[in-house]
């Protein structure tokens, strides 16, 4: 079964609601895709300050990072689940993240070394 991680990067909408968003994303937006089949376990980072050479941290990167474990045969068949899972309101998007610009995201798949 291939396996693959899912990045996604995230910010609040603002900084008065970085609290409603955590509390979101942590109670309601991670249990609900752990509930999808493929999805097998996630975590959440936030961007250090440390810096990482002379030129330092790229701060345009957004502060918040998810990384979702994914293990399915047909990657494309779990991103399809997920987007019937929104239309059918069983995952919760909320407002309290921001969309503009979008949230950038990736899936890696692993490679055999």
């Amino acid at each position: 079964m291939p396996k693959a991680k899912f990045v996604v990067y995230t910010r609040p909408k603002s900084p008065d609601h970085e609290d409603e968003y955590n509390k979101w994303y942590d109670k309601t937006h991670i249990p609900e895709l752990r509930t999808l089949s493929g999805f097998v376990d996630a975590r959440r980072f936030k961007r250090s300050s440390a810096t990482t050479g002379p030129e330092g941290v790229d701060s345009s990167l957004p502060e918040y990072m998810a990384i979702y474990d994914l293990e399915a045969d047909d990657l494309q068949a779990v991103f399809d689940g997920l987007s019937r899972a929104v239309a059918a309101g069983n995952v919760h998007l909320a407002d309290v993240i921001q969309t503009d610009p979008l949230p950038k995201a990736g899936v890696y798949e692993e490679r055999d070394p």
